[in-house]
């Protein structure tokens, strides 16, 4: 517990370090929102599976590439918490590069 706990003040630690980054993100995302609502022949459903798509692809990769990012590599992760953090990186970039492509697509795919 102690392990998960740390790696959550880590996590903490980094988000306080680059949160004007964070914010510009997300406000940027809102603007995508936004724009595709505005369409009313935006195709959402289109682009969510587009996104569902590219998250699981976004999320493979990531978990591939990760490691060597952090100048490790699979084979030195021996712990089950090494694991779960490489499991929940991968699934963070898979979850925001979905949420970036959702709106993206619905644009793209208008009147679909």
């Amino acid at each position: 517990m102690y392990e998960i706990w740390l790696m959550l003040n880590i996590l903490w630690e980094i988000a306080l370090g680059v949160w004007p980054f964070l914010v510009a993100a997300l406000l940027a995302w809102g603007v995508l929102i936004v724009l595709a609502a505005r369409q009313t022949d935006a195709d959402w459903a289109g682009a969510a599976r587009l996104a569902v798509l590219a998250g699981v692809a976004l999320a493979a990769l990531a978990f591939v590439l990760v490691p060597g990012w952090t100048r490790s590599s699979l084979g030195e992760m021996k712990y089950w918490v090494d694991w779960a953090n490489l499991l929940g990186i991968a699934a963070a970039v898979g979850a925001v590069g979905a949420a970036v492509i959702w709106p993206l697509g619905a644009l793209m795919r208008r009147g679909a």
